[in-house]
């Protein structure tokens, strides 16, 4: 049986008791260490766990993946993901190539930044709440016919259930190399009252140009894309924009949260405007960066919390309609 098990976002304590009873019975386990890290190291992660864990980077797994399925058929195999194994990236290939080889498998799920950023108050579902309320008074009238409007009611408003919209990559620019479609979809989201989470840019075991061509294997050190960065990336295409005559949905006043190592104690939030985080201070990696799009009066109230200072929200409110 091949396992992919979810070690949520904190430390080695914050995967599941089920993902726990499957780590320590497995013949092999490896930690897939490219996409994300938590808050501790591999030994810490090994000593509770009480099990060896064998590093996966990106080549390991896209290229070496049957290593990881041998035997799987006849053993159990554990492949371990910080987050949810299926959350902001996927595993899928490896799933399919079990499959293929007529290796059964199972997903163990855990927390990941994809649920988990309802920390800084913006809220997943507000509306399902309001969903909620329409129907229990609508069941509360006495003509059947009135229930069945009820229902119907709630479904439409269930069909709009989340205030944030499609999720985007920040990658990291190069001096030759400035995509900026991440910020097109940005623009969508906002221009239709949605709020965009960013997850910002991780390069871990990566060859610089010269030592790929020439085929040395040796590594650069690993980069961790900051908030500051990625709102300097975004300020930069608004200043690109405006010089082309181009007006923006997005401006240095929206309104932006960044977000650093959530899930572990020393977790930070910081609300303000997109150029107050081009330079507010949250430590160490891991970022996210949420560009918000219309505020709800309690998502207000919950950011001026986490305020960077200096920054006001009230010119920004706007109440959806339901």
């Amino acid at each position: 049986m091949l396992y992919l098990v979810g070690l949520g976002l904190g430390d080695a304590k914050d995967i599941t008791v089920k993902g726990l009873e499957v780590v320590r019975q497995c013949h092999r386990v490896y930690l897939e260490a490219y996409t994300s890290i938590l808050t501790v190291g591999k030994e810490a992660l090994e000593e509770f766990y009480g099990k060896e864990l064998i590093l996966a980077d990106r080549e390991t797994v896209e290229q070496e993946a049957d290593n990881i399925l041998k035997d799987a058929d006849v053993c159990d195999v554990a492949f371990l993901v910080v987050g949810d194994p299926f959350g902001a990236t996927t595993h899928s290939d490896l799933v399919l190539r079990a499959v293929k080889l007529g290796i059964p498998y199972k997903v163990i799920h855990n927390a990941s930044i994809m649920n988990a950023v309802g920390c800084c108050g913006l809220q997943v579902g507000y509306r399902s709440f309001q969903a909620k309320c329409c129907l229990r008074l609508c069941m509360t009238l006495a003509s059947a016919s009135l229930k069945m409007i009820g229902k119907s009611v709630a479904s439409g408003v269930f069909t709009e259930l989340y205030s944030f919209g499609e999720t985007v990559s920040i990658v990291f620019w190069t001096d030759t190399w400035k995509p900026e479609s991440f910020f097109d979809k940005i623009e969508k989201n906002r221009q239709n009252g949605m709020h965009t989470l960013c997850l910002l840019d991780i390069k871990v075991k990566e060859q610089s140009l010269e030592n790929l061509m020439k085929g040395r294997k040796i590594y650069e050190p690993p980069r961790y894309m900051s908030v500051n960065q990625a709102a300097e990336q975004l300020l930069s295409i608004i200043q690109n924009r405006k010089l082309q005559g181009e007006e923006s949905a997005i401006t240095e006043n929206t309104i932006c949260v960044g977000l650093a190592r959530v899930g572990a104690p020393d977790q930070k939030i910081a609300s303000g405007t997109l150029e107050q985080m081009s330079t507010v201070e949250l430590g160490g990696p891991l970022h996210s960066l949420i560009v918000t799009g219309t505020l709800h009066p309690l998502e207000l109230e919950m950011l001026q919390l986490f305020p960077v200072a200096g920054s006001s929200f009230e010119q920004h409110v706007c109440q959806r309609t339901t």
